[in-house]
């Protein structure tokens, strides 16, 4: 991790930059007390895009009715 002071953060921006983004981080300092953390950005988790199997999976009519019970005995440990 790397300690700059504002000022040359302002004049070498761009380099900075490129050192974060190999991977490290820097300190930006006002009057020698850190004031900020450049860091690489990480990319954001895609979300979930509902619809994607639509017309591919077909989900039974009775899908949430109750079990048997000798099938629901099974998952119970139960005889």
């Amino acid at each position: 991790m790397r300690n700059v002071n504002i000022h040359e953060a302002k004049t070498h921006f761009s380099k900075l930059v490129d050192t974060v983004m190999q991977g490290e981080e820097i300190i930006i300092a006002r009057a020698g007390k850190p004031a900020a953390r450049l860091v690489p950005l990480r990319e954001a988790p895609r979300g979930i895009r509902f619809g994607l199997l639509q017309g591919e999976v077909e989900i039974a009519d009775d899908f949430d009715a109750p079990l048997p019970k000798d099938i629901l005995a099974g998952f119970e440990a139960r005889k």
